[in-house]
């Protein structure tokens, strides 16, 4: 499916958009979610994104998640199973304009969900990194408008080395 890659300025309101769904998301959920984390390029203050708010969904039991699917169909999520990464449950909203994307993992799924984490705090303590990462995304977008998987596949060096930096950055900050 071709979509259309758009990268845009930071925009203060994805915080209060993340707020808003994390808070939805705990109502419904309840007692399954250990926490809701906003992360990805939308997490990270003046760096240059596709406007679709990242959330890194830490459960109690991943499984127990695959019961919610009509739940989250009806707050406007496709549910996609893994998704390529064993443990994991995603769910974008949105459609062709995708607004979200949840990125669910069990609690002790560690690694997933540090190398989540350790790219954004990175990334928030680096501006000119982020910086760097945001030109990167406009150059990938203008050479591949409508192809995600071209977009991806042209940052895809560059995040590799990126992740990698930032969790070497997370263990040395102890």
């Amino acid at each position: 499916m071709s979509m259309q890659i758009n990268v845009v300025p930071y925009q203060e309101e994805w915080e209060m958009l993340f707020q808003k769904e994390a808070e939805s998301l705990q109502k419904s959920l309840g007692e399954e979610i250990v926490s809701v984390l906003h992360i990805g390029s939308t997490s990270v203050k003046g760096l240059k994104a596709k406007p679709i708010i990242d959330i890194l969904l830490v459960v109690k039991k991943i499984e127990s998640l695959d019961q919610y699917d009509n739940l989250f169909r009806s707050m406007g999520y496709e549910p996609r199973g893994e998704l390529g990464i064993k443990g994991r449950r995603y769910y974008a909203k949105g459609g062709y304009y995708r607004t979200h994307q949840i990125h669910a993992f069990q609690f002790d799924n560690v690694y997933e969900i540090q190398r989540h984490l350790s790219v954004r705090d990175y990334l928030r303590a680096h501006p000119d990194i982020a910086r760097e990462y945001g030109e990167i995304k406009v150059n990938a977008a203008q050479r591949h408008p409508e192809d995600i998987e071209g977009y991806c596949d042209e940052k895809d060096g560059y995040v590799q080395q990126l992740e990698k930096q930032a969790l070497k950055w997370t263990w040395q900050q102890g």
